[in-house]
């Protein structure tokens, strides 16, 4: 199986820090290579961590603030640079079709690569899993709530069934007969559910600039990785509130009450000097599993599969 990881490009809101890059965030999923929210410095953040043009089919853009999305030009033009040979699909809100269009034609370049525009007019899937080159997830889209039209995305790969060879092996099942009875669902009077166990499939979320609401815990529901702003600390819910973001403490209580195995808190304000007391928050509102508090340029490995 090819690694599920994320690249952590940039982790700052609002503005940049000299030691916090803009927002992006590289998801690698089994050939898949999804860039959400690049901001400012997005192009210079991949050299750095060795994640390539070629490397990306998706982008996913949560809204049009200024610090998710002002590196959408250079990078659309890198990918024509580089000539990439896939076609890459942008996914954003469709009430912010002008501000794409503004970035994507930001200024003059030779186009050789082909970039497919899917505005997302509401809540519901993005692209099917099996669709085109075998996509091994189902992407949805859920409306979240900040001062202007935001999404959050979820991935969810298919659940499958987990072969037992102790089974297969009392049934006189093995070699090219294993994948046989995959396709067919039984072989020679043995049904597949006699040698197999359910096999959940892995789920990824991605939640940007947002109050709580519905759709929040909509996307985390279940993950095994849930990417989540903590733009603050509980002491400011109030200003969080107010200007549509989440303080750590709630994303902890998202994570904790959503059964999130791996919770990565970004989006920090330049306010906070000490980024630990992030997660320190978090733990206090009762999330108990992975936790990671993101640094630009590091990479998390979304977690193994729970038996």
């Amino acid at each position: 199986m090819s690694a599920r990881e994320l690249v952590v490009l940039g982790t700052a809101s609002q503005v940049p820090t000299r030691h916090r890059n803009h927002n992006g965030y590289v998801l690698l999923w089994d050939g898949e290579g999804i860039l959400f929210d690049p901001g400012e410095g997005t192009q210079r953040q991949m050299l750095r961590t060795s994640v390539a043009a070629h490397d990306l089919t998706r982008i996913c853009l949560t809204h049009f603030h200024g610090d998710h999305c002002l590196g959408l030009p250079g990078v659309i033009q890198h990918l024509n640079l580089d000539r990439v040979p896939h076609p890459v699909t942008a996914y954003y809100p469709a009430s912010g079709q002008r501000y794409f269009d503004r970035l994507r034609h930001a200024t003059p370049y030779h186009r050789t690569a082909t970039l497919n525009e899917h505005p997302v007019e509401g809540p519901g899937v993005l692209a099917e899993a099996g669709q085109g080159r075998g996509l091994p997830f189902t992407l949805e889209a859920r409306e979240l709530s900040h001062r202007i039209d935001t999404f959050g995305y979820r991935l969810v790969e298919p659940d499958a069934r987990r072969m037992l060879p102790e089974r297969l092996a009392a049934h006189g099942i093995s070699g090219p007969d294993v994948g046989r009875i995959q396709r067919a669902g039984e072989l020679r009077g043995v049904r597949l559910e006699e040698v197999s166990e359910p096999r959940r499939g892995q789920r990824f979320a991605f939640v940007m600039d947002t109050r709580l609401c519905d759709g929040v815990y909509a996307l985390a529901e279940g993950c095994d990785m849930l990417v989540i702003e903590s733009t603050f600390l509980h002491e400011d819910a109030e200003l969080a509130d107010y200007s549509g973001h989440l303080t750590a403490f709630q994303a902890g209580r998202v994570a904790a009450e959503s059964g999130v195995r791996h919770l990565v808190l970004t989006h920090f304000s330049q306010r906070y000097t000490d980024a630990s007391v992030f997660g320190t928050e978090a733990r206090a509102a009762g999330f108990e599993g992975e936790l990671t508090v993101a640094e630009d340029l590091t990479r998390v490995p979304v977690p193994k599969r729970a038996d």
